[in-house]
């Protein structure tokens, strides 16, 4: 069984399927606007944390738009279930290609074909890792739609016939995808045009330059015999660079070194 409430029953009342999620009628994409689809059990899970901030209020003024999709409604049966036990026996429940299918394609209304254009990603712990460089080329899309995965995972055919790509937040197993949807959302969004308001910063922080970024300080000067490096106070400002250049390259080399393997002496120097 699966380790998911099943809705409660009803009594006499029918469930009927909507053509459409109810999630896409009653959502309008502004013209333009960057958008996610998210396909998942849990819509209400959404906007959680991406409406607060800077990205809530980015989605207040149409910057971007989030559109969920329930993959409830495309459930088998009277009670719509979504998952069936793994084929071959194991533990756990697996998310059907039947299910998920329908989903993918209602996701896809209204999108591009081309992936580049409009990325189809599933929630994975055994996907390529997402990095910075891939919030970067998913901001320059249109959208993006994301899979959330729950129980044991997905049906593989569901994935291999929509050429669905998996990525994963890192090497740990999460109860469901939302939690990673608004991650790897939150890290696309603040990159497009207006959101962040100052373009600078997201060029100068952690991974934007290979490396992670150097320390911030600010006032007091001094805090509890703690003081702010002189070089910062300095007003030099080509000393000041040139510290936090070395400050984000000895980080990156203390904490992760597979960041700087690849570079040259003149890199690191």
């Amino acid at each position: 069984m699966s380790d998911e409430p099943k809705p409660r029953s009803h009594g006499r009342m029918s469930i009927s399927a909507s053509a459409r999620p109810r999630a896409l009628m009653e959502e309008t994409r502004p013209a333009g606007a960057w958008t996610a689809r998210i396909v998942t059990l849990f819509p209400e899970a959404f906007p959680g944390t991406l409406g607060l901030s800077l990205t809530g209020r980015a989605l207040a003024e149409g910057r971007w738009a989030l559109q969920t999709i329930d993959l409830r409604h495309f459930g088998i049966g009277k009670h719509r279930n979504v998952d069936d036990t793994p084929a071959g026996g194991g533990a756990g429940m697996v998310l059907r290609a039947d299910v998920v299918g329908p989903a993918l394609d209602e996701a896809a209304a209204g999108t591009p074909a081309d992936r580049a254009r409009w990325p189809v990603i599933y929630l994975s712990p055994r996907g390529r890792p997402f990095t910075q460089a891939m919030a970067r080329s998913w901001a320059g899309a249109e959208g993006v739609t994301l899979l959330c995965g729950r129980f044991e995972g997905v049906d593989q055919r569901a994935l291999d016939h929509y050429a669905v790509d998996e990525v994963s937040l890192g090497d740990f197993v999460l109860t469901g995808g939302e939690i990673a949807a608004q991650a790897v959302i939150d890290a696309t969004v603040r990159l497009l045009p207006g959101v962040l308001g100052n373009a600078a910063s997201t060029e100068e922080e952690s991974f934007s330059a290979g490396l992670l970024e150097h320390p911030q300080y600010t006032r007091p000067v001094d805090w509890q015999g703690h003081r702010v490096p002189d070089v910062l106070l300095s007003g030099d400002h080509g000393r000041v660079a040139a510290w936090r250049r070395a400050q984000a390259l000895a980080l990156t080399r203390a904490r992760r070194p597979d960041l700087v393997a690849d570079r040259n002496d003149s890199d690191a120097e």
